[in-house]
């Protein structure tokens, strides 16, 4: 199914980093020939009166219709600039419902476009609430990287781990898959066995019926993380966006010890296309 309708969630705020990550991301979303629709939220929460002193900063400060606002004008200009088909809303919800608002607007789109700030504990609970609750992949933007990003995915690595999860994210990434110049196969093992030989091939002979010409290959982990191999092989490989399933084990192993998804949501390399 081709994707015809994304949605930008606008939260955070309004710096260099974040605001260059909107347009980055309308930039893909033009390219995909899609409609985007974005929905910045702002935290409804009661303010007890209070006496500010001199010194107050603004450091830990909520979600204002100030940041909301600047976000939305960051969209209207990048939209405008492109002519891409574009709606915008805005709304105050509690700040313990931010993520679940996400996950559900979510659910009425082909793909959920996300600004990702780097080990950021905020951004990290709305990657997994729309992973788990909204039925859509995600593509993650990596704000310490927008500087670098193409929107056009011209060199893509499908992280495959032979999961449904994984199975279901190559699924999701057709479109993607079927535009690219380059795409790999890439399982990261230290011993390449015939299964895991047999796997990889399977898929490349299954997205070759989908008009996707793929290369399978497997990268070494020499004692390394899985999530930092897959960040290393696609930097040093100029890869312009990595397909993967999330949490392949248990959500509660990967929040207690880490894992592919945890890795790689906290920083991504690059365009990160994860599904669940």
């Amino acid at each position: 199914m081709p994707i015809k309708d994304v949605f930008l969630p606008l939260v955070g705020q309004p710096r260099g980093p974040a605001l260059a990550a909107i347009e980055t991301c309308v930039a893909v979303a033009a390219d995909l020939g899609a409609r985007i629709t974005a929905l910045a939220l702002e935290e409804d929460v009661f303010v007890r009166p209070k006496v500010m002193l001199p010194d107050a900063t603004e450091a830990n400060r909520t979600l204002g219709a100030g940041d909301s606002q600047h976000l939305l004008d960051a969209f209207t200009r990048a939209t405008s600039r492109t002519g891409i088909r574009a709606q915008s809303r805005s709304a105050k919800v509690p700040a313990d419902q931010i993520a679940s608002v996400l996950a559900e607007h979510g659910r009425f789109s082909d793909l959920t476009l996300l600004p990702v700030t780097p080990h950021d504990s905020r951004t990290e609970h709305i990657i997994e609430t729309l992973l788990f609750e909204s039925g859509r992949p995600v593509l993650l933007c990596p704000e310490q990287h927008v500087d670098e990003l193409r929107p056009e995915f011209e060199n893509v690595m499908i992280a495959w781990d032979h999961s449904a999860r994984a199975a279901r994210a190559v699924g999701d990434a057709l479109p993607i898959l079927q535009a690219a110049a380059l795409v790999r196969v890439v399982t990261v093992a230290d011993d390449k066995s015939d299964a895991i030989v047999q796997s990889g091939t399977a898929l490349v002979d299954h997205l070759r019926e989908h008009g996707v010409y793929a290369s399978f290959e497997t990268a070494k982990g020499n004692g390394s993380s899985i999530g930092k191999v897959l960040g290393s092989w696609a930097n040093s490989h100029a890869i312009d966006a990595i397909v993967m399933g999330a949490y392949h084990h248990s959500r509660l192993n990967e929040i207690v010890w880490g894992g592919v998804t945890k890795t790689v949501i906290g920083e991504p390399p690059c365009w990160v296309m994860l599904s669940y």
